[in-house]
């Protein structure tokens, strides 16, 4: 009898748990959303959340705020999210870099990725672009990597997440040669730090870096794709300039507290899967060298862990730390 009332008071729970779930999903949102982003404003995960947030608002019927919480390697804002109430109401719009790489660099992190966050979907792709000042003597990668050996040490590259730090220790690792890594908080300091020559070498992603790119303020080397991009047709990928089987296109995705009730996981990833599919968004995701997702929850989830075994062993046999 026992044994009974124990299944009966389980089942129980079950229900009023699935019927508190289904409640929450059908009244959501029924307040603002805050889509926090651990860079600072103008970089390319801070564009893809303010492209997210203004239709999610309108197909929510609630405001969708971007909030900036720089620092770190992006750990301060995804930690916030991390610990956030798991109502639907504080997402993270988080890159590999934080996600993935994180684990590689770091001996402990105040969040696990794989457990502490429940992925919607992924909200974009795109690959990275190696720039220098227009000043810069290379005009190439075999350029710079021949410099970078002449002048080992003396040589500096800014960049502002760990999938650009990574980037940049795998061309080192490659090619030989000691470039000196200089972590900034955003993708746009970075970008101002090359374009003024404090920092001469940078390693972004295509998007934010265009217009410098079009108005001659930085000069492109190469991209780490396997295919040029059409939005830079005339850069070589890293493959094509000299520099083997060196491949590396990041992922952004949307991100929700462990523990959020699948329904609204569900509902958010129907809403922004039908966001990335609209002309207009697609217009800009391609100004801005972008690759729309929306593939459904558990795919994501497959993907993040494959790329955390993949980046964490590569990292660790490589001995890339933070710095």
């Amino acid at each position: 009898m026992k044994t009974v009332i124990r299944i009966l008071g389980i089942f129980t729970a079950c229900a009023i748990a699935l019927a508190a779930g289904e409640s929450m999903a059908q009244s959501y949102p029924s307040k603002p959303v805050r889509l926090v982003v651990g860079y600072a404003p103008g970089g390319g995960t801070d564009n893809v959340a303010r492209i997210l947030s203004q239709k999610l608002a309108e197909r929510l019927g609630q405001a969708v705020n971007v909030e900036n919480k720089p620092g770190a390697n992006a750990i301060i804002g995804t930690e916030y999210v991390a610990k956030s109430t798991p109502d639907g109401y504080t997402l993270l719009v988080g890159t590999d870099s934080e996600m993935v790489l994180n684990v590689g660099l770091y001996d402990h992190l105040p969040y696990d990725p794989a457990k502490d966050f429940v992925p919607v979907t992924v909200v974009s792709s795109n690959p990275l672009v190696f720039a220098v000042h227009p000043s810069f003597p290379a005009t190439s990668m075999k350029e710079l990597i021949a410099l970078a050996k002449e002048k080992p040490g003396k040589l500096f590259s800014s960049a502002a997440a760990p999938v650009f730090q990574v980037a940049t220790e795998l061309l080192k690792k490659q090619a030989g040669v000691d470039i000196v890594y200089v972590p900034f908080k955003g993708t746009g300091p970075a970008i101002t730090a090359a374009i003024a020559g404090e920092v001469p070498i940078a390693t972004v992603s295509i998007g934010p870096v265009m217009a410098q790119l079009r108005a001659g303020k930085l000069r492109a080397l190469a991209i780490t794709s396997s295919k040029r991009s059409v939005l830079l047709p005339g850069v070589p990928t890293m493959a094509e300039a000299g520099m083997g089987n060196f491949e590396m296109v990041p992922w952004t995705g949307l991100y929700a507290p462990a523990g959020t009730p699948a329904a609204v996981i569900e509902r958010l990833h129907s809403e922004v899967s039908a966001i990335l599919k609209l002309d207009d968004v697609l217009g800009r995701y391609a100004a801005l060298g972008l690759t729309a997702g929306g593939m459904p929850s558990s795919e994501t989830a497959d993907l993040l862990k494959a790329d955390l075994s993949k980046w964490t062993k590569l990292m660790r046999e490589m001995k890339i730390r933070a710095q």
